[in-house]
C-alpha cells in the first residue's frame, strides 16, 4: 500500500502583499532631477501644482516635439508639466 501525504496551505498563513509607500514630491525630484537635467534643452526642475495637486515641473529652453518626446508624462505617480522658460542664467552680483 502506498500512502500519499498532501499538505494544504491555509489562506490565513499567506503573507499579505507589501504595501508600497508613495514617494513625496521632494523625493521624486531628488531621484529624477539628474536624469531630467541630462536631456538637452532642460534647464531645471521644480515642484509645481496642476489642478491643485503637486506635479513635477520640467523647465526647458524651448518646448519642442523632440524634447516633449523625451520627457515622461508622469513620474512616480506625479504628473509632469513642461514649462518653457528660455535660457536661465545666474545674475552677476556686484
Amino acid at each position: 500500500m502506498i500512502t500519499i501525504s498532501i499538505d494544504i496551505i491555509s489562506c490565513a498563513n499567506k503573507k499579505k502583499p507589501t504595501e508600497v509607500k508613495k514617494m513625496s514630491i521632494e523625493e521624486v525630484l531628488k531621484k529624477h532631477t539628474p536624469e531630467l537635467m541630462s536631456i538637452p534643452g532642460v534647464v531645471g526642475t521644480a515642484q509645481g501644482k496642476k489642478n491643485g495637486k503637486d506635479c513635477v515641473l520640467v523647465l526647458v529652453v524651448k518646448k519642442t516635439p523632440e524634447i516633449t518626446k523625451n520627457i515622461p508624462s508622469s513620474l512616480e505617480g506625479f504628473p509632469v508639466v513642461i514649462q518653457e522658460t528660455g535660457e536661465i542664467r545666474s545674475l552677476d552680483t556686484p
